[in-house]
């Protein structure tokens, strides 16, 4: 089949990355396929790209998608990327071509959901916790507490990502801001719980959930984190099912809240397991070095 590819721009950027991409017709003009690639900019992850592509069911297997994996992968050189990211469920075409196309895997994804009608928290979410009280936001972070925020945010540094080449993400009171008003921008809901140390008034780790902006459908939860410092105490569990309290309360019509945690995070996994998530499906993160 005879493939023409149209380059593209996205025009809205991000404070840490901004997208190009690829429009794949034929020759009658027909939508064939898309590819996305994103290129991160912010310190530490501009060695980075971040690939979705597409291909229409009917018009797999005839070289639509091999021509815009070249775009993309020229482009990411281009750029000087050193590393490139893709994703695909289990099983699925795309997990079979970006195999057989040069990528390896590096991260294996468990997906899994809580039935916000069967969550039965309010036990872990009242636990006595000595030291530490939970406080909560919708939005932005405040501002009398942006600081320790943004600080407390190194409690992703160690996230087990096994061999992907994902760099470190390195906040300031602007990015933290600038995510927030994405958020907001797209008319969706961020809710944010987070365990204060009494002694100090800082962060120890906080847990954050998207939530439709017409609360209903499924909340999608972002990151979780517990500072080194402050581990061993049951802190995410703790937030986590203040979390789920609060979102069952004030969102009646949602159905429930999905999490996706890397194989290699067994303490994440475990504590969805004991909140009552279960497994929905895996993906397999893959990684093509330039």
């Amino acid at each position: 089949m005879s493939i023409h590819i149209t380059p593209l721009t996205d025009p809205a950027r991000s404070a840490s990355s901004h997208r190009v991409a690829w429009l794949a017709s034929g020759p009658d003009g027909a939508p064939a396929g898309a590819a996305f690639l994103r290129l991160f900019t912010a310190e530490g992850q501009v060695h980075l790209a971040e690939l979705t592509l597409n291909v229409h069911p009917a018009e797999r297997r005839s070289g639509v998608g091999s021509e815009l994996l070249a775009r993309a992968v020229e482009r990411a050189r281009q750029e000087g990327r050193r590393s490139v990211l893709a994703e695909a469920e289990v099983g699925t075409p795309g997990d079979r071509f970006l195999a057989a196309s040069g990528f390896r895997k590096v991260l294996g994804l468990t997906f899994a959901r809580l039935d916000l009608a069967q969550a039965d928290v309010d036990a872990v979410a009242d636990e006595p916790h000595p030291g530490y009280r939970l406080h909560s936001w919708d939005g932005t972070v405040p501002d009398e507490l942006a600081g320790t925020f943004t600080a407390s945010r190194r409690a992703m540094d160690d996230m087990p990502m096994d061999d992907t080449d994902y760099g470190v993400v390195v906040w300031d009171v602007e990015r933290v801001r600038a995510a927030a008003k994405a958020v907001e921008d797209r008319g969706e809901l961020l809710h944010t719980v987070v365990a204060i140390d009494e002694s100090d008034g800082s962060i120890a780790g906080f847990t954050e959930l998207v939530v439709p902006g017409d609360g209903k459908g499924d909340g999608q939860h972002y990151g979780t984190g517990v500072l080194p410092e402050h581990r061993g105490h049951g802190l995410a569990r703790w937030m986590k099912a203040a979390l789920i309290r609060q979102t069952r309360e004030r969102h009646p019509d949602l159905g429930g809240l999905l999490a996706d945690t890397a194989d290699g995070n067994t303490h994440m996994r475990a504590v969805n397991d004991s909140l009552g998530y279960l497994p929905t499906h895996r993906t397999v993160q893959y990684q093509l070095d330039l």
